[in-house]
């Protein structure tokens, strides 16, 4: 007979969990960051707590003791004001006096841990309550030092006793025609008030334990939510690679966690363009090269014996190594122009540099070259890379005019900025091209290219411009000619 018991499924099994996965859950949660900040918040709350008991206790005691002592004040005046009425309406006598205290003493009951005392003739005669605490009784010590005095006093006494705590008296010479027959004394013993002080203070740290206690495990449960930008950016800076970096937060509220939000959203859009940016010239580079190498490579392998094409062939090889080289140093260039020892700065002349510029440029090519604006002054610069980034925009210049446009080369000073330009009267550049001719390998869409280069000259001079902290001005109309201006800081 076959059994019917039939073997639980995968999906029901029941893993038990390790101790090392216990470990590693706890290690965990300790490490996340709003635990450690609740830790810090709840250690912070004991502390204060802590500190506040003794304070509390502090003046919750005083409190009591200034209670204690309006009552025990209260009590002894109505025993002067009776007093004072019985000695205005009866004749000093001792049986009269007598009478007078054993009327007060069983119609004035005292306030809780109060005493009413009456001392007559040097010894203890009643008291209300009856029964007293030793410490005040008929035999104690401070029953004989009460028996002695002359004078009315007040006073406190501390008890080492914790069931006593401390006396607080106040006394009232009692007399028959001026002549003292007794005391009469109002006394309070602290201890009792002090227990219940006590057990209200416990309370208040059971209650203050409880609240700090419920207020980290909402605080905790809440701070998920509140903490959730720092969750989602971790889990968006998982996802992101070469391939995704699309991914961004979604912001909302305002705050720190909502800035935090914001600029990694801000960061992500700059890594995305400079990674879009770099593969697109990686892309470019690669094309730009491919071009050469495959000229190279096909007037090589189709060369043939006869001396003439093998010297065709090779200046034709020279010709496209010699490309190769300028584009390879051009991209190095560009490379080198965001590290921070880029420029070698040194004080310039702008006058005698601007004229050395000109004499260089005018061998570039046969066109109406023109040197404009030249001022006196100093400006710290890289003369080698300005030296450079002016040829380039004057080499440029050439690309787009005729023998008989006119190229201008001219320089200005003002407090805070250098000037020096380019300019000619040559084809112009369109609007559209405008923005984009400085970016790496562009080039005007509907201009005659006549250089062979990669289209890096625009994008390296506005390098060099940046890194001396200008910027690199464009004025140009088609069919009127353009403006290159290098705008630097004087210093």
């Amino acid at each position: 007979m076959k059994s019917s018991v039939q073997s639980p499924s995968p999906a029901t099994i029941v893993r038990p969990t390790s101790p090392l996965q216990i470990t590693a859950r706890l290690k965990h949660l300790v490490g996340e960051a709003r635990t450690r900040i609740l830790l810090l918040y709840a250690v912070t709350m004991l502390l204060v707590v802590g500190v506040s008991i003794p304070i509390f206790r502090f003046f919750l005691f005083a409190e009591i003791d200034a209670r204690v002592r309006e009552d025990l004040l209260e009590e002894f005046e109505e025993f002067q004001t009776d007093l004072e009425t019985w000695d205005a309406a009866t004749p000093d006598s001792e049986e009269t006096l007598l009478e007078f205290v054993d009327t007060f003493l069983d119609h004035e009951i005292p306030e809780d841990d109060n005493y009413h005392v009456v001392i007559l003739e040097e010894a203890f005669y009643r008291s209300n309550p009856m029964v007293v605490p030793d410490v005040i009784g008929p035999d104690s010590d401070l029953m004989q030092q009460w028996a002695r005095l002359q004078s009315s006093v007040e006073s406190t006494v501390q008890v080492s006793d914790p069931a006593v705590g401390s006396v607080v008296y106040r006394t009232q010479v009692l007399e028959i025609n001026d002549v003292p027959q007794g005391l009469f004394v109002a006394v309070h013993l602290s201890a009792g008030e002090r227990v219940e002080s006590l057990a209200a203070i416990y309370v208040f740290v059971k209650v203050a334990a409880a609240v700090v206690v419920a207020s980290f495990l909402l605080a905790w449960l809440g701070s998920r939510q509140l903490l959730k930008p720092v969750q989602q950016l971790a889990e968006t800076a998982k996802k992101i690679n070469e391939t995704n970096l699309s991914d961004r937060l979604s912001v909302k509220g305002s705050g720190e966690l909502s800035a935090l939000a914001t600029t990694f959203n801000t960061m992500m859009d700059r890594v995305q363009n400079a990674f879009t940016s770099q593969r697109n010239f990686i892309n470019d580079a690669g094309h730009e090269l491919r071009t050469p190498i495959t000229i190279v490579q096909g007037h090589l392998e189709l060369m043939e014996d006869d001396p003439e094409e093998q010297q065709e062939t090779l200046e034709l090889v020279m010709d496209e190594l010699d490309r190769m080289g300028r584009f390879v140093n051009d991209m190095v260039l560009l490379a080198k122009s965001e590290r921070p020892d880029f420029l070698l700065l040194e004080a310039i002349d702008l006058k005698p540099f601007t004229e050395a510029i000109f004499s260089k440029v005018t061998a570039l090519a046969d066109r109406d070259w023109q040197l404009a604006s030249l001022e006196p002054g100093r400006f710290v610069a890289d003369r080698q890379r300005i030296t450079g980034a002016l040829i380039n925009l004057a080499s440029n210049a050439t690309q787009y005019t005729q023998t008989e446009d006119m190229i201008e080369i001219g320089s200005a000073i003002s407090q805070k900025q250098v000037r020096l330009w380019v300019r000619d009267t040559g084809e112009g550049i369109s609007p559209d091209d405008q923005q984009r001719i400085f970016d790496r390998f562009a080039r005007a869409a509907k201009s005659y290219r006549r250089s062979e280069g990669a289209g890096l000259g625009l994008a390296i001079v506005r390098a060099i411009a940046e890194a001396h902290g200008g910027h690199v001005e464009l004025i140009s109309q088609p069919g009127v000619g353009s403006t290159f201006t290098l705008v630097l800081p004087l210093q």
